[in-house]
């Protein structure tokens, strides 16, 4: 069972999904925002037998809504409407772009090479970071104090 995570923009949505064992993520690559989006995350929901969706919630740094928070609320609000029974969690994505610019920067790529990596890298670090935090809660339910 693995999890799929999107990272939501303007023109297109990064996609992640984790390992089977959800320990670790892996970037898929990006999909167009456009009128096939949804049968394409569908198509993907069925390949890798996908039990949750974890999105990026684009918040302020005072952690606030934003416009494009609300953007991204509508957009998942009408991806439960085509895609019932299935697990729809927000994650915190503050400064994972950021963060995936100054990893491709670091790998010294091109201007164009890094806006075709960077939505996709966004949502592996999304994904990675949800993967972590539910794997520690896990741990450290597990130590006996």
């Amino acid at each position: 069972m693995r999890i799929l995570c999107i990272d939501i923009g303007d023109k297109n949505i990064g996609i992640a999904i984790s390992d089977e064992e959800n320990l670790f993520a892996k970037g898929l690559g990006n999909i167009q925002m456009n009128e096939n989006v949804v049968d394409k995350i569908k198509e993907i929901i069925k390949k890798y037998n996908i039990t949750k969706i974890v999105y990026g919630l684009p918040l302020k740094m005072d952690g606030s809504f934003s416009s494009q928070t609300e953007k991204t609320l509508s957009f998942i609000a009408k991806l439960k409407e085509e895609i019932k029974d299935m697990e729809f969690i927000p994650f915190d994505e503050r400064l994972t772009t950021s963060l995936a610019e100054r990893f491709l920067l670091t790998a010294d790529l091109s201007r164009k090479k890094r806006k075709k990596y960077r939505d996709k890298l966004s949502a592996q670090i999304i994904l990675q970071n949800y993967l972590d935090s539910i794997n520690m809660k896990i741990n450290t339910e597990e130590i006996e104090w």
